[in-house]
């Protein structure tokens, strides 16, 4: 940063940012119900603020609970001006902990000229609870409600057991520490229209105490909201998994507002959970979170003036709450600060943007989030774009083209940017790692244009640029692994690149690794060797989805394998032609060795249908094998899903389906006992 005839300028930019220096900024802020109110409350705060300079002037709002420490909520974001008044976006507070005092603050900033200011007001939150017979009241989701007890003597523990009135099939919810205040829950997993009843248990020295009883009505299903019906295909048998019973799934559609709300399931298809994101489009569900929330990345307005897709990182609780929200423009000022030179906005640049410009445009497919020593992190994919030279990628428009790669952006807990890795940058510069060369063309050579199917928020592509922009890499999972040393220090990151065909490893260190490619793993790439014991004409997976190491690399990566590549007739850009014939996709397990870096298939089962994109892959706790086939075609106008369970045969690398359900076309899936129980992966 420097100072020049009175401006602050932020530079290492194409176009350099000037603004007035010292400007003033003043903030106000209302909630739309006075304090006091009761727990479960919902209370928009509405900020507004002002500023000497141009702006623009962005919004955080943190929260000091009870008792408790300042935590982040929403992150700086955008507001709007009108008349010489910034106006943030909506905070919707929601608070559902236990009762007290709460400090609410927010800070305003214009980033331009660092100049900041800030408020912080109480308000009071009373409890719902006042007797030894717990409350439940209704939340905004008709299926989920809030459970509330009195607290419990320090060092005991206390969790609520809730269950169907006729049924004798109980859901336990997490153990929370006790507290003198009162304790709350949220409740889910449950039919609508249905009577539950539900009750506290303490455990104290290793004794449970059950307390009063009560009984809860859920609500019915919203008209307004359109929901799926599904199709039993192969119904459960002795040998399917009953013990992870539900069925979660991403119902986002491809290219456009879903039809449909993100749902839970029975493996019958009933319906016991919904969540429907933001702006009525799609909302991706990344993972579901032990701590009874879940990860998202969802649409809605950024510093991006572009695009609003893909721009916000959300925690959401299962009632539908936020928990914590990150996007786009504030996470492209925290790499910055890191120093990554391909990180930062995308509408900075000179028209047409010139070779080395580049940008981050949207969260992309995955986050996750694991913990470190006591302190927990969340890892995000975000989908970067820079520009070549004309030329590069075999390219013949003759002018610069606009590549498309990633970052892997790490967040500490109050979700700040602390470590990343560039696809296009490593440590010593220069167009990518020796492993994984900018030359290296996507293999069935994928292209994007501005708003096409798979490629939302392009937006270096324009006049003077070439055409289309080159696919190169989209990645679309990304795995911890906390208990790999290979890299000299323990943890890296499996992510999966499904233009590639390769599944590849980083070297995370746990934040002090050397961010090297650790090795490729696929079809032509020189890191394994495929032990083809099957004789199968295509081991290997192409266009793949969601690879984990399961039981953190104790168990076999597996891997949902659409096919693309061994499908397509014409010949592949890297090295191998398709196997064509009758399509279908394939659910895999492996075995890696990586001592004697070979791949070995314990899994590679037909699946009966053909998703050419979306896709999941998840191993059960009985050792049964989990497959969601996300957009199989069905009919002219009909893409479904396939949730399929995969009993496997020993001695071959296949198995026999023991469950099966058709349902909406969808992005992601998982198999879990209930809502407090996700998977490890």
């Amino acid at each position: 940063m420097k100072t020049k005839n009175g401006l602050l300028c932020l530079a290492g930019w194409t176009a350099l940012l000037c603004a007035p220096a010292f400007a003033t900024v003043t903030v106000s802020m209302t909630p739309s119900h006075a304090s006091p109110q009761p727990l479960g409350t919902s209370i928009t705060w509405t900020a507004t603020g002002t500023d000497t300079a141009s702006g623009p002037l962005t919004f955080q709002f943190n929260v000091t609970p009870p008792g408790g420490s300042l935590t982040m909520v929403k992150d700086f974001n955008v507001g709007t001006l009108s008349g010489g008044t910034w106006t943030a976006q909506p905070f919707v507070w929601v608070p559902t902990l236990s009762e007290g005092i709460y400090k609410i603050e927010v800070v305003v900033k214009d980033f331009a000229t660092a100049s900041t200011t800030s408020k912080t007001f109480s308000f009071t939150v009373t409890p719902l609870v006042s007797t030894s017979t717990p409350v439940v009241t209704a939340t905004a989701n008709p299926l989920v409600a809030l459970f509330s007890s009195l607290g419990c003597a320090k060092g005991s523990k206390m969790r609520v057991s809730f269950h169907a009135q006729g049924s004798t099939a109980a859901t336990l919810t997490n153990y929370v520490p006790c507290r003198s205040t009162s304790m709350n829950f949220e409740i889910a997993g449950m039919y609508q229209s249905t009577v539950y009843t539900m009750f506290a248990e303490t455990l104290t020295n290793g004794k449970i105490t059950k307390g009063t009883s009560v009984n809860f009505t859920t609500g019915a299903l919203p008209t307004n909201i359109n929901f799926p019906s599904f199709k039993i295909e192969t119904a459960p048998v002795s040998s399917t998994d009953t013990a992870e019973n539900m069925l979660l799934i991403n119902t986002t559609q491809l290219g456009g507002q879903p039809l449909y709300p993100n749902i839970a399931t029975n493996l019958a298809g009933k319906i016991m959970w919904y969540y429907l994101g933001s702006n009525n489009h799609g909302t991706t569900i990344t993972r579901p979170l032990a701590n009874s929330s879940m990860l998202t990345i969802q649409y809605g307005p950024s510093w991006n003036t572009v695009t609003s897709n893909q721009q916000l990182l959300r925690q959401i609780d299962l009632a539908g709450n936020i928990i914590k929200e990150t996007n786009t423009g504030v996470v492209q000022q925290e790499l910055r600060a890191l120093g990554a030179v391909d990180g930062g906005p995308c509408n900075v640049f000179s028209s047409p943007p010139l070779p080395g410009a580049a940008c981050l445009d949207t969260f992309s497919h995955d986050a996750i989030q694991y913990t470190i020593g006591t302190t927990q992190y969340t890892a995000v994919l975000c989908d970067i774009e820079k520009i070549f030279p004309a030329g590069t990628q075999g390219d013949t428009s003759g002018y610069p083209v606009d590549i498309r790669g990633i970052m892997i952006v790490v967040l500490d807990s109050n979700w700040q940017a602390v470590w990343y890795w560039d696809s296009f940058d490593p440590d010593g510069g220069g167009n990518g790692y020796p492993l994984l060369p900018v030359s290296r063309v996507a293999a069935l050579n994928e292209e994007c244009a501005v708003n096409e199917q798979g490629c939302e928020g392009i937006q270096l592509l324009g006049t003077g640029v070439a055409p289309l922009a080159r696919d190169w890499l989209h990645s679309n999972s990304i795995y911890y692994w906390g208990t790999d040393t290979t890299g000299g220090t323990s943890g890296a990151f499996v992510w999966s690149s499904r233009d590639q065909d390769w599944v590849m490893k980083v070297d995370y260190g746990n934040g002090t690794g050397t961010k090297n490619l650790l090795w490729t793993m696929g079809v032509c790439s020189n890191s394994f060797t495929f032990q083809n014991i099957y004789n199968d004409p295509w081991p290997w997976y192409s266009g793949q989805h969601e690879v984990a190491m399961e039981n953190n690399g104790a168990g076999p990566l597996t891997i949902f394998d659409d096919g693309n590549t061994r499908v397509s007739t014409g010949a592949s850009k890297q090295c191998m032609n398709g196997v064509g014939g009758t399509p279908y996709s394939r659910g895999m397990a492996l075995s890696v060795d990586e001592t004697n870096m070979t791949v070995t298939p314990v899994l590679s089962q037909n699946l009966g249908s053909y998703s050419p994109a979306n896709g999941s892959a998840q191993m059960l706790s009985n050792g049964n094998f989990f497959f969601l086939s996300g957009v199989a075609f069905l009919n002219i106008n009909t893409d479904v899903s396939y949730s399929i369970e995969i009993f496997p045969t020993p001695g071959t690398d296949t198995g026999t389906t023991v469950y099966n359900i058709q349902g909406p076309e969808a992005y992601r899936g998982w198999r879990m006992a209930n809502l407090y129980a996700p998977p490890t992966t």
